[in-house]
């Protein structure tokens, strides 16, 4: 089994983070996004993974050496060979997923790294390939698929207008032949075709489809969006409410007089003074939190928080804030005094 990550995206909708971190590597509960998904995906499919190839941007800010070799460790420790393929241009998802043409062979998962998720599904090695969907009220910002009596995918829709289908694609795809996926996003490129200006996977499914191959939904039971602040302290607070195999709060943190209401995340070397902290809130390793009350918040590493008290914000690395705001969302190495 294959697995493709593009992330070459760096988020606009999460600025003022994204300035400094492209959004796939932004932490939740502890971990960067992508991290997260590559190995939720892991431990569903539960088969032996040969290689993890992430899709990156042309920035070297964004993708340098350090988050590239980050990147390989991460596909190193779930036994894989890692790759680093570079998208040199925003072209859409299929000019993405072909820069790592070569990973495009036998069984393959495409996952896009803005999206986290929770279920426990069997690939159905009968089908061709599995789209996994989510229900949503509004799906004209989506790809949508539509379905037969059968329960079989029988059209794909890029961002309908008039949607005929509430079943969203929420960028997770099984192919159980990658190199019919290949040749048809190489068809796509050599003849230039393209849906509002990029070429499109839709259209590469829609193609193997008219072709007989058979698609099916997979369904997730829940879908987390990491597209904006108020929706990644939501997907927060999602994934620590459901976590139960890792340990969230290091035995490595000074606390003087405070009190955690779990789930919480709490990294390394963090000193809590007279701090009321949780539940749902994350903080980076090296952070002082002094005299506040913080709860569904995220705090990145090296921050300094005094006389808050403070919900539903994200807080960049090396932060230094006292105050008394309720909400916030301050960059890395802003500084605010109220």
């Amino acid at each position: 089994m294959n697995i493709i990550i593009p992330m070459a995206g760096i988020g606009k909708r999460m600025r003022p983070h994204t300035l400094t971190v492209p959004k796939p590597l932004l932490h939740i509960a502890g971990k960067p996004i992508v991290q997260r998904l590559v190995e939720d995906i892991a431990k569903v499919v539960n088969e032996p993974l040969n290689e993890i190839a992430f899709i990156v941007g042309p920035s070297e800010q964004f993708f340098g050496k350090e988050i590239q070799a980050h990147l390989l460790d991460v596909a190193a420790k779930l036994g894989a060979k890692g790759s680093i393929n570079v998208q040199h241009e925003a072209l859409g998802t299929a000019h993405a997923i072909y820069q790592a043409k070569q990973a495009l062979d036998g069984n393959v998962i495409v996952a896009f790294a803005d999206t986290l998720f929770r279920a426990d599904f069997k690939l159905d090695a009968s089908m061709d390939g599995t789209i996994w969907v989510k229900e949503v009220e509004d799906p004209r910002a989506f790809g949508v698929v539509q379905l037969d009596d059968e329960g079989t995918i029988v059209d794909f829709v890029e961002k309908p207008e008039n949607p005929e289908s509430n079943l969203a694609i929420i960028g997770i795809y099984y192919f159980k032949d990658g190199a019919s996926v290949l040749r048809e996003i190489e068809y796509l490129l050599d003849n230039d075709i393209r849906e509002k200006g990029e070429y499109q996977l839709t259209n590469v499914l829609d193609t193997l489809k008219n072709q007989g191959c058979k698609f099916v939904p997979g369904k997730v039971e829940e879908w987390w969006d990491c597209g904006n602040k108020n929706a990644t302290i939501n997907t927060n607070q999602r994934v620590l409410a459901t976590i139960s195999d890792e340990v969230l709060v290091s035995d490595q943190i000074t606390n003087e007089g405070s009190e955690i209401i779990e789930p919480c995340f709490i990294g390394k070397e963090v000193k809590l003074v007279n701090a009321k902290v949780g539940p749902y809130v994350s903080i980076g390793d090296g952070s002082v939190i002094e005299n506040s009350t913080i709860e569904n918040t995220i705090i990145y590493s090296y921050a300094h928080i005094q006389n808050a008290s403070m919900k539903n914000s994200m807080i960049g690395n090396h932060v230094e804030y006292n105050g008394s705001a309720k909400e916030l969302n301050l960059s890395d190495y802003s500084t605010q005094k109220d």
